[in-house]
């Protein structure tokens, strides 16, 4: 698939359809996160980040650049885009966003979400190790193939939750960030 064609998929009248997410009994932290698409010669991309080792919270772990919205963010695009600067140093001008998926819950509170956007193929990575231990991509194809998307229902009081899973080479993309792809899938087919 190229630019031409997801943009076209992306854009098609349909409204995007949440994923179940975790029910919470209040309104999550709102925060937000960016799913870089990159426009490769060889085919569209996503990049994601390893979480740093040392964190607290979901050490190594696989996901979008992004994180709450700080009192100064304008919007939760503002917080997204802020992030991403701050983690990988992709700045804005090197962004264009094309729209949104669904609001998130996550089992830790927040409310998420996640802007889908092309990313200029000409960029300089510059990774906070406080936050960030590594980047890599996927071919967007094998993303949205969900063939490749693996499901694990957890109970959780009455209710089956479906935790998607999908795996690239050495790595495992899973939990929210998973649910972000599978929204993005469902609504490109």
């Amino acid at each position: 698939m190229d630019k031409l064609e997801f943009m076209q998929r992306f854009h098609h009248a349909r409204m995007v359809l949440p994923e179940n997410d975790f029910p919470l009994r209040d309104p999550g932290r709102p925060a937000a996160v960016l799913i870089p698409i990159i426009d490769r010669a060889e085919g569209l991309s996503v990049l994601f980040t390893e979480r740093a080792l040392h964190l607290k919270h979901h050490p190594g772990q696989v996901s979008f650049p992004g994180g709450k919205q700080e009192e100064s963010d304008t919007d939760l695009l503002h917080t997204a885009l802020r992030e991403t600067e701050e983690e990988i140093g992709i700045s804005a001008n090197k962004i264009q966003v094309i729209g949104s998926l669904p609001k998130f819950r996550t089992v830790s509170r927040y409310e998420v979400t996640p802007f889908v956007s092309l990313v200029e193929p000409e960029f300089d990575l510059v990774l906070d190790k406080n936050e960030v231990e590594s980047v890599f991509e996927v071919p967007l194809t094998h993303l949205l193939d969900q063939d490749q998307h693996l499901i694990h229902w957890v109970k959780r009081g009455n209710v089956e939750h479906p935790i998607y899973f999908i795996a690239w080479q050495d790595k495992t993309i899973w939990g929210a960030t998973a649910s972000f792809v599978r929204m993005l899938s469902n609504h490109i087919y």
